[in-house]
């Protein structure tokens, strides 16, 4: 069994992770102190558990209940560069490659910051992150399920205002049920007219209309969670006999699945780690990639999940490779950039831990 520190070694690609849940714990004691806001606890690691007891617990109400706080300290421009620095930081920390960090700006919007102010703000820190660590990042879009059109439409005019400053592409995100992604179908129908990119959450709390119409109807390039995927498939002893349309669709036009393992135990879009479809899905040939969602509220990394990986699922450093490869080809970057990464640092950076292994 590969070791944790080995693992931390490892080059890794992220895809998925929320920038309002990826806060340090000692930012957020400085922040909250500056604002005078009370906080559940003025120590690190007691705030730390208590960020991360909604997915202790299994409580999606408590989950969600923790972003109040973080976004709460997320509404003035040096925060959220600060944020967003030690964001690229800690990934980088955590062997890192490349990453793409995501947010929904109007969230950030409650004391006098326009949407065009909080991008901005989260580019510079970014872009201080990169220039620090050398890692490469860019940054999602995030429009917001339950809020109104006229917004998501405003956001994915601005994903697309700031492609050149390092925005990569347009995400939904929210509670799907009663809030269909076709709600939002103008914001869509601007990002594929740019020639943009668009990766939808889906499938996590709701079955697979959220995703054949996150892909049908709405033209996603990537799924986020996707684990109701399974809902298309007949499955008899671990193993697929079966799958519907929807099922060959994705796994026929290789559409990147970004999985979170711990985050999804911890809503409840799984029952536990053996009963995640990740390891049926990796091992028929679906393109799914591993990330944290919000290393904050399920108090993980991403080395963390690739352990998780290794123990529940017998993966070795070969599938390690495969997954993070599997994730670089799904990134939101030109082709040239994306080969440059993967043959200029994941494959070597492997091919060095083999030989630390004795594997050939």
């Amino acid at each position: 069994m590969l070791g944790k520190e080995l693992i931390r070694k490892a080059p890794k690609v992220e895809l998925h992770e929320h920038l309002d849940g990826s806060l340090r714990p000692e930012t957020i004691i400085e922040l909250a102190s500056r604002k005078g806001m009370a906080l559940p606890s003025d120590t690190p690691d007691e705030l730390r558990r208590w960020f991360s007891r909604g997915s202790d617990e299994k409580s999606l109400t408590l989950y969600l209940k923790a972003f109040g706080i973080t976004t709460a300290l997320m509404q003035d421009r040096e925060s959220l560069k600060r944020i967003a620095r030690e964001e690229i930081e800690d990934l980088a920390a955590d062997g890192v490659v490349y990453a793409e960090i995501r947010f929904a700006p109007v969230l950030h919007t409650r004391e006098g910051l326009d949407m065009e102010d909080v991008v901005s703000a989260v580019l510079d820190g970014i872009q201080e992150g990169k220039r620090e660590t050398g890692i490469e990042a860019g940054i999602i879009l995030s429009a917001m399920r339950d809020q109104s059109p006229e917004i998501s439409l405003r956001t994915a005019e601005l994903a697309v205002a700031f492609a050149d400053r390092g925005v990569v592409g347009f995400d939904l995100a929210g509670d799907e049920s009663g809030n269909p992604p076709k709600k939002h179908i103008k914001a869509f129908e601007f990002i594929r007219e740019q020639n943009f990119n668009i990766t939808i959450h889906a499938g996590e709390a709701f079955g697979l209309e959220s995703i054949w119409q996150a892909l049908q109807i709405c033209g996603a390039h990537r799924i986020g969670h996707g684990t109701r995927l399974t809902d298309d498939m007949r499955i008899e002893n671990g193993r697929i006999v079966k799958m519907g349309s929807l099922a060959h669709f994705v796994q026929d036009k290789r559409i990147p699945l970004e999985m979170c393992l711990t985050s999804n135990i911890g809503t409840g879009a799984a029952g536990s780690y053996p009963e995640h479809p990740f390891p049926l899905f990796f091992r028929n040939s679906f393109r799914v990639c591993l990330c944290t969602d919000n290393r904050l509220m399920s108090n993980t990394s991403l080395t963390d999940e690739m352990e998780i990986a290794v123990r529940e699922y017998g993966l070795g450093l070969h599938d390690l490779e495969k997954i993070t490869i599997n994730a670089m080809k799904s990134a939101f970057i030109h082709h040239d950039k994306r080969l440059k990464i993967i043959y200029g640092t994941i494959k070597p950076g492997y091919s060095l831990l083999r030989e630390e292994c004795g594997l050939s």
